[in-house]
Formats: C-alpha cells, structure tokens, sequence
C-alpha cells in the first residue's frame, strides 16, 4: 500500500527543520548503505549521530505521533530515528530494496523495515528531477510531493530517485516497523477504518452498527498485531 500523507509539518514547524539541517555539515550519503545501496547511490546525507539530525528528527518524531493519518496507515510499533539526504547536481539514487533489518550504530536499536518513508521538505517547484519512483504489482508510481508532505510505502518494493538536474532536493526518509507485519492485512484494516470514520461522520459514533464494526477492526487488529 501506498499513501500520500499531507502536512506532517507545516509553517514554522516545517521552517525550522529546515533551517536545523541546511546549517549541518553533510556527508557522502553512503555512510550509512548497505552493499547494495552502496552501488547505486550518489547523494549527500546528514551523520546520524548529527546534533541536527537529531533534533531536526524529533520534530518529525512528534509530528507523526500527532497525524491521525499515519497512525491508521502505518501502525507503527517502531520508527528508525528520521534520517536527512540531498540531492543536486545530477545526484540520484538507483534501483534498489531497502534493507530488511534497520540497526542503529552503537546502540541496540533495531527494527523490521515494513515500511519505508520520504518526507519532501522543499517546494517541488524549486527542483527539477528527485522524483521517487516505486515499482509494486500495479505498475510504476512517481512521487513528488509537496513541503512538508509524506508519501509511505512497503520497504520491500524496488525503488529509485531519479537525476536532480536543477536546484536541490531535500528530504527526511525512515523506516517503520509496523504492528501488522502483512501489508495486505494492513491495507485491510486502513479500508476498514476509513470506511468506519466515513460513515460514523453521518451516523453518529455511537450507532449500534459503528460500535459493531468498530469491534471488528480491534478484533482484526488483536488477531493480527505483534506489540
């Protein structure tokens, strides 16, 4: 499943993660690539042990705990620290998969990559190329999105950024490791929450048949949810 998720960050929020990381000293984006990835890619990237990064990150951090919307596509159990790229000058990234196992160097932290996301955090119009272009069964999608605004997808689709040709393109990516495991089931309860939300807005939250339905989706949920 693919979503569009708008306005994560907006006006000074979405300002002072950006003012945080441009300020930064950037590396070469393969200081954290796996083999593969290491091949195919050519972009900056702040370290992640960055005081900006790191502070830049909470923010996004806070943000999705507060977007209703993310919570109902992802059900995150856990989200890798948000990490920041850039791209300009003909800098791409190629056809790749995003690692299964995210860890954390020198700590603990790992996680399951289920999903995996890119937040864009300048104007479109400000850049030419950057799009992110996914392959799924349905066919290829690009995605170029608005400031501030998120796109979430399986971590296990192949997918590329394509050449930066004019200005920079600036970005957040991260992974999460969802609740449900399964993106069929995932995409299954989304539908189901929205359908219930939708229908509630008419009918009342307290409608004998939304508090029924309501049962189903926590009862799909307990029976497919690892927390």
């Amino acid at each position: 499943m693919m979503i569009a998720i708008p306005e994560v960050l907006t006006g000074r929020t979405l300002d002072h993660v950006r003012e945080l990381v441009a300020d930064a000293e950037w590396v070469d984006g393969n200081a954290t690539s796996g083999h593969q990835s290491a091949l195919a890619k050519k972009n900056r990237q702040l370290p992640e042990d960055s005081a900006a990064a790191r502070e830049a990150g909470g923010i996004i951090l806070d943000a999705l705990s507060a977007t209703p919307l993310f919570i109902a596509a992802a059900l995150p159990l856990k989200v890798f620290p948000p990490l920041f790229n850039l791209y300009a000058g003909g800098e791409r990234f190629d056809t790749h998969v995003d690692n299964a196992i995210r860890m954390k160097r020198g700590t603990d932290f790992r996680i399951r990559s289920d999903l995996s996301a890119t937040l864009f955090l300048n104007d479109p119009d400000s850049y030419d190329g950057g799009e992110l272009v996914v392959e799924d069964t349905l066919g290829t999608h690009k995605v170029k999105l608005g400031a501030g605004d998120l796109i979430l997808y399986p971590a296990s689709s192949l997918h590329h950024v394509t050449p930066v040709t004019r200005g920079e393109r600036l970005c957040s990516f991260f992974w999460i490791q969802s609740m449900v495991r399964d993106d069929g089931a995932r995409r299954t309860l989304f539908d189901l929450d929205t359908a219930i939300q939708a229908v509630a807005s008419d009918r009342g939250q307290d409608d004998p048949a939304i508090i029924k339905l309501t049962g189903v989706y926590h009862n799909l949920l307990r029976r497919w949810a690892e927390a």
